[in-house]
């Protein structure tokens, strides 16, 4: 779906310009995009296999949640939407806890640059996963994954077909989750 997203300069500042969703991506603007990464008080993480529909990575496993922000929409309105949207949990804005701002240039194609900022979170998954409703459009399939066995896929995401982040990335992820955990 397309939609109006602001567009930032290459440091991350907001440019007051917006532009469609496609046209940022065919011109390599940068936006933000919202992650939320979910993981359960027993370890588990939860993520996500992108739709097999999908222009870029389809039916590779990815953040739980993840979307783009719209236009002078607030960064945890548009998270909250998110979660809401692809996997049916309604949270409050108290259960994320942002952990970073991550910026992140793909060029897929002479048509498709991803240049965004992820603004990202991590929270805790407190429903049963069998009550969560993917949104069929984006969402393939959901699992959770043990913090163990995830950190062991991370070592070589392209055989347990991820999303080729940049593995820094997924250890910071791994590390705050894991840092969480501990504290429980």
């Amino acid at each position: 779906m397309d939609e109006l997203i602001d567009i930032l300069d290459a440091d991350g500042n907001m440019t007051n310009t917006t532009a469609m969703k496609s046209e940022a991506h065919k011109n390599g603007w940068f936006h933000q995009t919202v992650h939320i990464w979910f993981y359960t008080s027993d370890g588990e993480i939860l993520i996500q296999q992108r739709g097999r529909k999908k222009d870029i990575y389809p039916l590779l496993w990815d953040v739980s949640v993840a979307g783009h922000i719209g236009a002078g929409e607030d960064i945890v309105t548009s998270a909250l939407r998110e979660v809401q949207e692809e996997i049916g949990l309604n949270i409050a804005s108290s259960d994320l806890e942002k952990i970073g701002i991550f910026k992140s240039v793909k060029n897929h194609s002479e048509v498709l640059k991803d240049y965004e900022f992820h603004h990202t979170f991590i929270a805790e998954i407190k429903s049963p996963f069998n009550t969560l409703q993917k949104q069929d459009s984006e969402v393939e399939a959901l699992k959770l994954v043990s913090k163990n066995q995830f950190g062991i896929e991370l070592k070589d995401v392209s055989t347990y077909n991820y999303v080729p982040h940049n593995i820094s990335y997924y250890e910071t992820i791994l590390k705050e989750i894991s840092d969480r955990l501990n504290r429980l």
